[in-house]
């Protein structure tokens, strides 16, 4: 394994990571204290840190295991999500809200 894919490898684990993490998020509906200070509610940080750890893992799947067009077509859905994850869901200081 050469550096390139093994960069590649260690992103895609740490989009299944922080995929994972807003996935716990959500169904907690709990976030660390740390992550409630940059964000105004729950569920804007859940859905950053799924939103953007999936754009990572399809990033990484794309690049290593595909080729040619399937390649391109997951990279842009990936930048897409990534788009998303930045524009609507960023980081705000605030005080945290209750979601309802």
């Amino acid at each position: 394994m050469d550096i390139g894919t093994a960069t590649l490898a260690v992103g895609g684990v740490i989009g299944l990571v922080l995929a994972l993490f807003g996935v716990r998020m959500l169904l907690t509906g709990r976030a660390p204290a740390s992550t409630s200070r940059n964000f105004l509610r729950v569920r804007d940080a859940a859905l950053y840190h799924l939103l953007f750890g999936v754009a990572l893992l399809l990033m990484a799947v794309g690049q290593m295991a595909l080729r040619g067009l399937a390649a391109v077509v997951l990279s842009a859905a990936a930048i897409v999500l990534m788009g998303v994850a930045l524009v609507r869901f960023r980081p705000r200081r605030g005080r945290p809200t209750a979601d309802g």
